[in-house]
């Protein structure tokens, strides 16, 4: 079992508090979005055996087991974050196995570099994930019912908004929240940001279920994903509630502190609310037009106090454990790869002493055994 040293990601829409108050240390000052566990060679966590690529590489059988090597190839396939949201991340959706696959040969045949700022797809992987609530987490996750977007750009009292609204009443709805969706990101771009403006002095007048949307377009003023978020249903999270976002399925994650996990991919396609790249025939390829509940998890209990986030996803599986004082020890060995985070009090894993913020990893097949007072995260593969 491996103590873990994480690398924080430093991105401009992280909390300046949020991971630094969970590690128990005084705030850089800097934003601090994300930290990795994992053995994405972007930010690999470091041990005292050296990286976790490096220790994966020399034996991968020996720390992920033969039957995750058969399935999933040399390789650790999740990464899992700790995510503080200290101001909106860009809409974005992700694409499926076959769709990465044929996006990501196609820009390899044309010879697109691969740090190139309009590439598409940076690996052959989709990118499914999971986020799972710490604090009161807000996010948007999947269409809303056309009829109650409309409702919701049409109580803006804004006549530049007229047209969307009566394109969202339109049969069949998939059909619908196409044309306003590609309406709204192909607009001219200054009459657009005249749009948002407008809307969004609304939203700050009318507060309430608008205030969401006041606070993206402070971020994000003139952006036409102001408007496209608004064609979404916004989830607000309490702590152990959870979502799943599946391929092509349009979200953004606006504010709180939460665990994610995801298959091992950098695969994006953005839809607004970033000065990033905005491919909008790919997008519009990708996005599944399709209105549905954001569907908020919690988690499942077993007798042995496991708290399964289920998923249709063999690339990753999320539990908890919520260790009650004195409790008796907990035996998580397991015949696949694990990294254990704790999120709250003190626990002992194996000869480790985890306090919030610490993890480790468990090679496969390795004697777990967890004792203690707090909240522990098991993040492992299914075979």
């Amino acid at each position: 079992m491996d103590r873990l040293d994480n690398t924080i990601r430093p991105y401009a829409w992280g909390s300046t508090t949020a991971i630094s108050e969970l590690l128990g240390v005084a705030p850089s000052g800097e934003p601090q979005a994300e930290m990795w566990m994992g053995a994405h060679p972007g930010a690999p966590s470091r041990t005292a055996r050296g990286t976790l690529v490096e220790v994966i590489e020399a034996a991968p059988e020996r720390e992920l087991g033969a039957a995750a090597v058969a399935k999933f190839g040399p390789r650790l396939p999740f990464l899992l974050k700790l995510l503080a949201a200290g101001a909106p991340l860009s809409l974005q959706v992700h694409p499926d196995l076959a769709q990465a696959k044929e996006g990501y040969e196609d820009e390899e045949r044309r010879g697109i570099p691969i740090d190139a700022g309009h590439r598409n797809y940076k690996d052959a992987n989709h990118k499914p994930e999971l986020i799972c609530a710490l604090t009161e987490f807000d996010g948007l996750c999947g269409f809303r019912d056309p009829l109650k977007a409309a409702d919701l750009l049409a109580g803006l009292g804004v006549d530049s908004l007229k047209p969307y609204v009566d394109l969202l009443h339109a049969h069949p709805e998939d059909a619908a929240l196409r044309e306003v969706l590609t309406a709204v990101l192909g607009a001219d771009r200054e009459e657009m940001a005249r749009t948002v403006g407008e809307a969004a002095a609304a939203c700050a007048r009318l507060g309430g279920e608008y205030a969401p949307y006041a606070d993206i377009a402070h971020h994000y003023p003139g952006d036409p994903g102001v408007i496209a978020a608004m064609l979404l249903n916004h989830v607000r999270l309490q702590p152990g509630e959870a979502l799943f976002l599946g391929a092509s399925i349009p979200h953004a994650y606006l504010s709180g502190l939460g665990v994610e996990i995801m298959a091992n991919s950098d695969n994006v396609l953005r839809c607004g609310l970033t000065p990033k790249h905005v491919d909008v025939p790919e997008l519009l390829r990708i996005v599944r037009f399709e209105a549905a509940d954001a569907g908020v998890l919690r988690p499942e209990a077993s007798p042995d106090g496991e708290e399964v986030y289920e998923t249709p996803i063999d690339e990753f599986r999320l539990s908890r454990y919520v260790l009650p004082d004195g409790g008796a020890a907990h035996d998580l060995t397991r015949a696949t790869p694990q990294i254990l985070l704790c999120t709250a009090g003190s626990v002992r894993a194996g000869d480790h002493e985890l306090s919030p913020g610490r993890s480790v990893f468990v090679p496969a097949g390795e004697k777990a055994a967890v004792t203690g007072t707090g909240t522990l995260f098991r993040a492992t593969v299914i075979v």
